[in-house]
């Protein structure tokens, strides 16, 4: 479904590969965690993926096709096919949450009926759906400046699953909420990548999510992917190889 072969990842200026000769493949169904400290290239892979970062070498296949081949219009219609979920929510704050969540459907859209703000029964209904999948119904028309971390990463979701993606993609989407609420955001994804058949992959820092919610834990050191299986052999030799000297908890 998703692959990615031999991609290398160089920032202009900098003497160090973001990511160096990465290879891995994903499929439908899938719910990978990428583990790794900052500055890993966690966030790169994810922009990779998506198609916002540029390669240096390699290539990312897209259900057989090679993404760089692509227009500009058609890797469009490639991205509209991945949700993404952003750490600091990227919503419009003075917008409603309903307003907000139609945002994820410009992809599909001319951009005249995007500027105007003009949207169809059906999308809105498709909005009201999704809002209700992510428990909002009754924040529907609330301002997003108003509503807690938990329940703006709650629209963020809803948002990326109203594109009908077939990958869901997060780009440590709890990193900003409590241990609490991070645990409630990460069970809502796992449903929602349950009900929807989709392709998950989510960076994030909290190794005990990663066990609980993934079934495979992708690890990475300076750009190189050190770790690749399951969920359950990422056990404390992984976690040092991984974060070094930092406190092995919650495994």
């Amino acid at each position: 479904m998703l692959n990615l072969k031999d991609i290398s990842v160089q920032y202009q200026g900098s003497n160090h590969a973001a990511l160096s000769s990465v290879n891995l493949a994903f499929e439908k169904g899938d719910f990978v965690c990428v583990l790794g400290k900052s500055g890993a290239g966690k966030s790169t892979l994810i922009r990779t993926i998506n198609g916002l970062q540029p390669l240096s070498q390699g290539e990312v296949t897209w259900q057989g096709n090679p993404l760089s081949s692509k227009t500009e219009e058609e890797a469009r219609k490639v991205r509209r096919e991945m949700g993404m979920i952003f750490q600091h929510f990227n919503l419009i704050p003075r917008l409603s949450v309903m307003q907000n969540v139609l945002t994820g459907m410009f992809g599909y859209r001319s951009t005249f009926k995007n500027l105007i703000g003009w949207f169809t029964a059906e999308e809105i209904q498709r909005a009201k759906d999704v809002i209700a999948e992510v428990g909002l119904s009754d924040f529907a028309d609330r301002r997003v400046e108003h509503l807690s971390g938990g329940q703006k990463q709650r629209v963020g979701i809803a948002r990326a699953l109203v594109q009908n993606p077939k990958v869901l993609l997060g780009d440590e989407p709890v990193a900003s909420l409590d241990p609490g609420t991070s645990n409630h955001i990460f069970t809502l994804i796992k449903q929602m990548h349950e009900q929807h058949n989709l392709l998950t992959i989510i960076n994030v820092h909290d190794v005990s999510l990663a066990k609980k919610f993934a079934d495979r834990i992708i690890a990475l050191r300076d750009g190189v992917i050190i770790f690749d299986g399951k969920s359950s052999d990422f056990t404390e030799t992984e976690y040092q190889e991984t974060y070094g000297s930092e406190n092995y908890e919650h495994l």
